[in-house]
């Protein structure tokens, strides 16, 4: 299996946004309210290269056997760096090798002390968070919708 990582702008914005409007995906995205047209695809994918630019890291579109299967990564997020997975449903079972991928550049090449995960409190099924090593880390509030931050400290 090959596995690429690349900018959200190199990837066809309909694929984007089939995704984005997936409504597997869209139960998980508490801030996906309206539909995700292409007009609200470009903003998005602009404030996603306006982090890239500003921070010198953002999500990036995962490429799996030349297919888009989703995006995630680490974004800033209330001065921390935190962790994202959006899959296509197709890709749901690939969550792990992509996170330790992730993990492996934040503490690695980023040198990242700690990463958050945000989760809405609707999303119960979390024991895989715990195993991971995360922990509870206080509640946030993004964009009026509440969220349980956890997080993940470096391995010594």
């Amino acid at each position: 299996m090959n596995i690429e990582f690349k900018r959200l702008s190199e990837v066809e914005k309909s694929e984007i946004i089939e995704l984005m409007n997936n409504q597997l995906v869209r139960r998980q995205m508490p801030l996906l309210k309206d539909d995700f047209t292409e007009s609200v695809c470009d903003k998005f994918i602009e404030a996603k290269e306006l982090l890239w630019l500003e921070h010198g890291y953002g999500p990036w579109a995962f490429i799996v056997n030349g297919l888009f299967a989703g995006w995630g990564g680490l974004q800033p997020e209330n001065g921390e760096a935190d962790l994202a997975l959006v899959l296509h449903p197709t890709y749901w079972g690939l969550g792990k090798i992509l996170y330790k991928k992730i993990i492996g550049k934040a503490f690695g090449e980023m040198g990242l002390m700690s990463v958050t995960v945000l989760f809405p409190p609707t999303r119960t099924r979390i024991k895989g968070l715990f195993r991971l090593g995360f922990k509870e880390d206080g509640e946030l509030e993004v964009e009026g919708e509440q969220f349980i931050r956890y997080r993940l400290e470096k391995p010594e």
